[in-house]
């Protein structure tokens, strides 16, 4: 019996957070259970063989049967809701990495619901026929070829009601691959395909293919329309790897730069005037190029052109990769992007590194990233890795920002009263396109709104998606019982999301006789309360034996503060040159209402008077944080900047 491999990643918000603890169990077609596994603090399980069939069944055309077996996997966790993948198919010799975007419950919510998700045999293996639509010579729509990011994917045919869900435009390409064809094919013939899916799907964008016709998204998941889609499915490491390297890179026709419409069908039991995508096998062995197949499908005169135009990303990839002996500004951005990563990540190690020089720790943390993010752990950042590290970075900075902002919004524990509707304005509206966008972080299906306290149509498409995924009735406004839903959804998230550690590191303790929550919290210097949320725990009881992480000890003391009348979380940690967060986390607290006469650990490492720094001409809240190792939200915070425009001359206090 051949064997096959599944690796299986327990992640929330984007990949921002890890879950530890998770509890997964896989099971064969007949419901055996054939592992029961514990995801790590990269929220990781280890890989795992399987028994598969032989991969020369998946080469064949002419193969009838199932060239694979299936498996199915079960995860669960304290504090987020359950899901049960099916019909996962295992190939020989190839590694399926699974994705578990796990829910976080409401915060009165008192038993996980379970979400179910049938991956089942790729569109090769189908029947269908394909009417795939589009102009072979696209008109001039947009000003440049653009990768989007995210797309957003209809999830059923262009009219159906069915839900929309954002990715990355890379993680929706090895997606669209996986669910297309076979993971045991040779390399030219997955990078044709591959070539043709980018090319199928930027196609639809320069020419606003949906956009234009007033649909909300880019793009379908149906075969007859355009490509196959299977959101929440494994990934297989053959297609990754293929990916990372040409996901920017499309097919046009030379002299011409809108990407060319490269339809496809499988060619055996459904045929079409595109590609043939058993066919390319047929042509990858007898040695074809993956350009020399597309031409053998497409126009002579086809070629494969690059777009570095991403939208959204932080800054484009510099062109060549960075290595061992690098310098520059994109060696200190990496390493600024690496080293606040490592907060959510902390088994990525510390950059020790002269900032802006490639050395050997950053080079260990480059490879530590790239062995968690499935990407060749080579420790060389190229396009791949560039892109996957931005895209980290702001998943992980947008949820801090948004978890501070919400420090500063006073969110509090009642919703508002007012009903709103497109054409309102003011704060409630600043305070419902808030939850919007932290709810957003959290389910795929929710877009992000502007936040500019006018709730036009961007903010009502958000708020008709939230009340789909809550069973409401879908009508755009906010009542009663839409701001409830709003708000247990947000204080599930604050209650069961473990936080960031603000240390970027943890310790392991091993339960002993004697021991409980208090005493172990009372040795190490931090909360129960802080204990149980970086282990998932739901009661207070321990087991002897039980390995416990715990947040590792600040180095440096901690001051008693006793709240008197008037004081607040922001005017505490105004100050103390500290954050509200800080003042949180140490304290365990999940709100920020005070009683007067509570004590409160306040960190005095930071009580020593802030400097003061001079703003000059070309200064950036962005340089000065680099500059001074600190950041811009904590620069913002104690100067208590709502935007990051400076003025020459301008003096700001640094931690």
């Amino acid at each position: 019996m051949a064997i096959g491999y599944l690796t299986i990643q327990a992640r929330t918000a984007h990949d921002a957070v890890p879950l530890s603890g998770v509890m997964i169990s896989i099971t064969d077609s007949q419901g055996n259970t054939i592992y029961q596994l514990t995801t790590d603090e990269n929220g990781e399980a280890q890989e795992v063989p399987l028994e598969t069939l032989d991969k020369s069944f998946s080469q064949n055309a002419y193969f009838t049967g199932t060239p694979f077996l299936s498996y199915n996997v079960r995860a669960q966790a304290a504090g987020f809701n359950s899901l049960f993948v099916s019909d996962i198919p295992i190939f020989e010799g190839e590694n399926a990495i699974l994705p578990l975007a796990l829910v976080p419950m409401q915060e009165q919510q008192r038993t996980p619901y379970q979400t179910d998700i049938t991956i089942g045999k790729p569109a090769v293996a189908m029947h269908e026929m394909r009417e795939q639509e589009g102009p072979a010579s696209s008109p001039y729509v947009l000003r440049q070829v653009v990768i989007p990011n995210p797309i957003t994917v209809h999830l059923g045919t262009p009219d159906s009601s069915a839900r929309n869900v954002q990715l990355s435009f890379p993680d929706y390409v090895k997606n669209v691959a996986s669910s297309e064809i076979y993971p045991t094919w040779p390399n030219a013939a997955l990078a044709a395909n591959i070539y043709a899916i980018i090319t199928f799907a930027l196609n639809r964008i320069y020419t606003e293919w949906y956009k234009s016709r007033g649909y909300s998204f880019d793009i379908t998941n149906s075969t007859a329309y355009d490509q196959a889609f299977v959101y929440g499915r494994p990934i297989y490491e053959s297609v990754a790897r293929i990916v990372d390297e040409i996901f920017n890179e499309y097919v046009r026709r030379k002299g011409q730069n809108a990407p060319y419409f490269t339809s496809f069908c499988n060619g055996t039991t459904v045929t079409c005037s595109g590609l043939s995508q058993w066919g390319t096998v047929s042509l990858a062995n007898r040695g074809y190029t993956p350009l020399q197949i597309l031409r053998s499908y497409y126009p002579k005169d086809v070629e494969i052109a690059e777009t570095n135009a991403i939208t959204g990303a932080l800054s484009s990839y510099p062109g060549a990769p960075l290595k061992t002996g690098s310098t520059g500004l994109d060696v200190q951005t990496i390493q600024s992007w690496l080293n606040r990563i490592r907060r959510n990540y902390p088994a990525i190690p510390a950059i020790t590194d002269t900032s802006g020089d490639f050395q050997k720790s950053t080079r260990a943390a480059v490879t530590k990233f790239q062995r968690i993010f499935n990407l060749t752990p080579d420790g060389i950042v190229g396009k791949g890795t560039w892109y996957k590290i931005s895209s980290i970075y702001t998943a992980v900075s947008r949820l801090a920002e948004l978890n501070s902002e919400g420090s500063t919004l006073g969110i509090g524990t009642v919703p508002p009263s007012s009903v709103l509707r497109q054409g309102s304005r003011g704060q409630d509206v600043v305070t419902l396109q808030y939850l919007l966008n932290v709810l957003a972080q959290y389910y795929p299906d929710i877009p992000a709104p502007d936040q500019d306290g006018i709730f036009g149509s961007g903010t009502r498409q958000s708020v008709a998606a939230f009340q789909r995924v809550m069973r409401l009735d879908a009508d755009g406004i906010v009542g009663p019982l839409t701001w409830e839903a709003l708000y247990e959804t947000y204080r599930g998230i604050q209650q069961n999301v473990p936080p960031a550690s603000p240390d970027s590191g943890t310790l392991r303790y091993v339960v002993q006789a004697g021991d409980s929550l208090w005493l172990i919290a009372q040795k190490y210097d931090t909360t129960v309360n802080a204990i149980k949320q970086l282990n998932g725990l739901t009661s207070d009881m321990l087991s002897i034996g039980q390995v416990l992480k715990i947040p590792a000890p600040p180095n440096h003391s901690t001051i008693q503060y006793t709240v008197k009348p008037g004081d607040s979380l922001w005017l505490i940690a105004q100050k103390y040159n500290t954050t509200v967060n800080a003042i949180k986390q140490l304290n365990g607290l999940t709100s920020d209402m005070l009683n007067v006469g509570q004590i409160l650990k306040i960190p005095s490492s930071q009580n020593s008077p802030a400097r003061e720094y001079t703003v000059k001409a070309g200064d950036s809240l962005w340089l000065i944080a680099q500059k001074y190792n600190t950041t811009v939200n904590a620069i913002k915070q104690l100067n208590g900047l709502t935007s990051d425009r400076l003025s020459i001359g301008q003096v700001l206090r640094l931690p």
